[in-house]
């Protein structure tokens, strides 16, 4: 994966119960590293800049 990752999980989290204010789907690609388990960190893309970058990376690897 672009992010550098070892893996990555999915997950998909809907609904009032789920936290969501405005009911809508979306799918969270969550980055995994062997070094640092399975814990749910911050994000760590630095500037929108990069995470720009990375989206294509995502969007040209699924289309």
């Amino acid at each position: 994966m672009g992010a550098g990752a070892d893996a990555f999980s999915l997950a998909q989290n809907n609904g009032k119960a789920a936290k969501q204010i405005i009911p809508h789907v979306h799918i969270h690609i969550i980055p995994r590293y062997n070094d640092k388990g399975t814990v749910w960190t911050k994000r760590q893309i630095p500037t929108d800049e990069v995470l720009f970058e990375l989206s294509q990376k995502i969007k040209s690897a699924i289309v």
